[in-house]
C-alpha cells in the first residue's frame, strides 16, 4: 500500500490513479495525511480493500506525506561506510540527533542553497504507526506505518559552529524532504535489505544497501521507545551511507541548478533542483 500527499490531501496510490482518501471513505478519513496516524491500524485496513481510484496520479502534485510529525529523530554515523569515510569510530549506541520539524519538505520541493558547504545525505525514513513505548525489537516492525525516501540536506558550516550543533546546521527551510511516498513494509521484498543511493546532475554519488546499517530499524524502533514515548506519525531518519560531499577529496557541495536525485528500491524516487 502507498500513500501520498496529493496537493495536500491524502491519497491512496493505485498505479497511474490515485483514490482521494476523504472521497472513497466518505469522510470516515481524511483528507488530513496527518489524521490518518490517529487510528493507523483502521485506516490500513480500510486502505487495503480500496480498488478503484477517483482522478489521475499527478507527481507534481505529491507533498511530504508526513508533512506535521510530532518529533522527527535522525541518526548520525549508521553505516560503517560512513563512519569509515569520517574517520570516526563506530558509534555503540545510535548517534541519535533531531531534525526540526519545519524543516520538511516534499519530494519536488526546490532545495535552497543557502551557503557554499550545503550537503547531501540519502536516508530511508520510517514512519511510526502507534503510540510506541518499551517495545522489544523483535515487535518493531509492527509499530511502523511505512517508509519513505529521506534526504537529510546539512549546512555543514552551521552543523560544525560553536562546537557541533547538528539539529540547527540540519534544519535549514526545506532541509528535510520526505517521498515521494509512503510505502508500508509489506509492499517491499525484504524492509532490511533495501538498495538507496543519489546522485548529482546524474552522477551517482552514493550507493548502499540498508542492510549495512549498524542499528537496523527495528533496533532504532526499540532503542528509541526504551527512552521516550514515539508517537503516531513520527518521523525516523536512519542515516546515510558513504559518499556524502564533506568527506570527498576536495569536498564537493550542492550548487544553484544541480539536480539530486534521491532513490530507494521498492519505494521511489525524489527530485530536488537546487536553487
Amino acid at each position: 500500500m502507498r500513500i501520498a500527499n496529493l496537493d495536500g490531501r491524502a491519497a491512496i496510490v493505485l498505479g497511474e490513479e490515485i483514490a482521494d482518501v476523504a472521497t472513497v471513505s466518505a469522510g470516515r478519513f481524511g483528507p488530513d495525511p496527518m489524521r490518518l496516524f490517529d487510528d493507523w491500524a483502521a485506516f490500513s485496513a480500510f486502505a487495503r480493500g480500496v480498488d478503484r481510484g477517483t482522478g489521475p496520479l499527478d507527481e507534481s502534485l505529491l507533498g511530504n506525506p508526513v508533512p506535521a510529525p510530532s518529533q522527527v529523530f535522525a541518526i548520525g554515523l549508521n553505516y560503517r561506510s560512513h563512519a569509515d569515510e569520517a574517520g570516526m569510530a563506530v558509534p555503540e549506541v545510535p548517534a541519535t540527533f533531531t531534525k526540526f520539524p519545519a524543516c520538511l519538505a516534499g519530494p519536488n520541493d526546490v532545495i535552497p542553497i543557502t551557503g557554499a558547504t550545503i550537503d547531501w545525505e540519502v536516508e530511508l525514513v520510517v514512519v511510526v504507526a502507534d503510540h510506541t513505548e518499551d517495545v522489544a525489537e523483535q515487535d518493531a516492525w509492527s509499530h511502523v506505518a511505512g517508509l519513505a525516501v529521506g534526504q537529510d540536506i546539512s549546512d555543514r558550516e552551521l552543523q560544525f559552529a560553536a562546537g557541533a550543533q547538528f539539529s540547527l546546521g540540519k534544519s535549514r527551510r526545506g532541509f528535510g524532504p520526505i517521498g515521494p511516498w509512503l510505502v508500508t513494509p509489506d509492499e517491499v521484498t525484504d524492509p532490511d535489505d533495501l538498495a538507496l543511493g543519489c546522485s548529482v546532475n546524474g552522477e551517482t554519488v552514493q550507493d548502499a544497501r540498508t542492510s549495512d546499517l549498524i542499528f537496523s530499524v527495528p533496533r532504532l524502533v526499540a532503542e528509541l521507545s526504551g527512552v521516550l514515548p514515539l508517537l503516531p506519525g513520527d518521523v525516523i531518519f536512519t542515516g546515510t551511507p558513504a559518499g556524502v560531499g564533506i568527506s570527498r577529496q576536495p569536498a564537493r557541495f550542492l550548487s544553484s541548478g544541480d539536480l539530486l536525485e534521491s532513490w530507494i528500491e521498492g519505494i521511489g524516487t525524489m527530485r530536488h533542483r537546487c536553487t
